[in-house]
Parts: structure tokens; C-alpha cells; sequence
């Protein structure tokens, strides 16, 4: 099941976080995808901008707490966290669309 929508508009690039069913609160599937997409917009050298948004009205209700409970997201403290971009540097903006 895909939990992130990517998409292009020339120099742009939206993601969208798509559990609108938990108002989009990040499970570890999710935080690997937004982990991932980050690291992709940094590498593209067409990318300008991303834009960070979420499906069904909600932007993002933070962590999974239903993951969190069964500690699936593990600890990491050196680790690039599960959330979002406050832990993935990057020489370009990226824009929350809440």
C-alpha cells in the first residue's frame, strides 16, 4: 500500500501524505517513503522546491501513536528521524502545505 503520492510540476515536486484514515499520522512504511523522497528531491538536479502536503483535509497528525505503542519505530537517536524534514538536511525549500 502506497502512503506517499510524488508528484512533478516542472521544478516543483509535491508529496502527499495519503492515510487520511489517521490523518496521516507517519507509521514506519510512511517514514521510510518521506526518508527516501527527501533524499531523491535533494539528489535531482531539476527539483527547485517541495512541497509537503496531506490527503483528506489533514495535513499530518505527527507519529503513528498506535505504532508507537508496539514499538515498531525502535530508537535511534543519531538517526535521521521518522518524521519529516527536520532531521533530512537540504540546500533547498521545503514548503508544509497545512
Amino acid at each position: 500500500m502506497t502512503t506517499l503520492i510524488e508528484e512533478r510540476d516542472g521544478p516543483v515536486r509535491v508529496l502527499t501524505i495519503d492515510r487520511p484514515k489517521s490523518r496521516n499520522a507517519i507509521d514506519p512504511p510512511t517514514a521510510v517513503a518521506l526518508r527516501r523522497a527527501f533524499a531523491a528531491f535533494e539528489a535531482d538536479a531539476e527539483a527547485r522546491v517541495l512541497v509537503l502536503t496531506g490527503a483528506g483535509g489533514h495535513f499530518c497528525a505527527g507519529a503513528d501513536l498506535n505504532a508507537v505503542a508496539t514499538g515498531a519505530f525502535g530508537h535511534d537517536p543519531l538517526g535521521d528521524g521518522p518524521l519529516g524534514p527536520t532531521r533530512a538536511p537540504s540546500t533547498k525549500p521545503m514548503i508544509a502545505a497545512v
